[in-house]
C-alpha cells in the first residue's frame, strides 16, 4: 500500500468532521461523506493516485450545497442541548443555546435567513442574495446587523460571545 493510500482514513475523518459541522445530523454527515468518497473513487482513473485533501473539501462543499438545495427552504429549529450531567459545560451550552434561539426568533425573517445561512451553514453571500432576491451588499448589511443583535443579546444575558 502506498503512502497516499495510507492518508485516506485521515482524509475521511477530516472530511467527515467538515461535513458534520455543516449539516443537521450525524446520518447526513455519514451519507454526504460517503458520496464525496464515492465521487473520488469514480473520478480516479489511476489506482496509484489518491485525491488531494483540497479536492475532497471542494467535492464536500458541492455535496453540502446540493443537499441544501434538495431540501429546499431553510427551516429554523430549536438549538436545545441534551442534558449530560457528566459534561461540565452542559449548563453553559444550554444557556448559549437558549440565548441564541431567543435572539434568532426576534430577528426579522430576512436577517435571520442571512445569519443562519452565512454563520451556521457557511453559505456565500452571492448564493444567499440570489435566493433572497436582493443584493450582496444588502445581505452583508443584514448579516452585520444580525451579528450585532446576537452580541447584544449575549451581553444582556451575561454570556461572553
Amino acid at each position: 500500500m502506498g503512502a497516499q493510500s495510507e492518508l485516506l482514513p485521515d482524509h475521511y475523518r477530516r472530511i467527515w468532521r467538515f461535513v458534520r459541522g455543516r449539516v443537521r445530523t450525524t446520518e447526513d454527515a455519514d451519507d454526504l461523506t460517503q458520496e464525496v468518497f464515492t465521487n473520488a473513487a469514480s473520478a480516479l482513473n489511476d489506482e496509484s493516485s489518491s485525491p488531494t485533501l483540497a479536492w475532497l473539501y471542494t467535492v464536500a462543499k458541492r455535496r453540502i450545497v446540493d443537499e441544501a438545495r434538495r431540501r429546499g427552504r431553510l427551516e429554523i429549529t430549536s438549538l436545545e442541548v441534551v442534558d449530560d450531567p457528566e459534561a461540565p459545560e452542559a449548563e453553559y451550552g444550554q444557556a448559549v443555546a437558549r440565548v441564541l434561539d431567543a435572539a434568532l426568533s426576534t430577528m426579522p425573517e430576512g436577517q435571520r435567513q442571512i445569519v443562519v445561512g452565512r454563520l451556521i451553514q457557511g453559505r456565500r453571500f452571492a448564493d444567499l442574495s440570489r435566493e433572497l432576491e436582493t443584493t450582496e451588499e444588502a445581505c452583508r448589511m443584514r448579516f452585520m446587523r444580525g451579528l450585532e443583535h446576537l452580541r447584544d443579546e449575549f451581553t444582556k444575558e451575561g454570556l461572553a460571545p
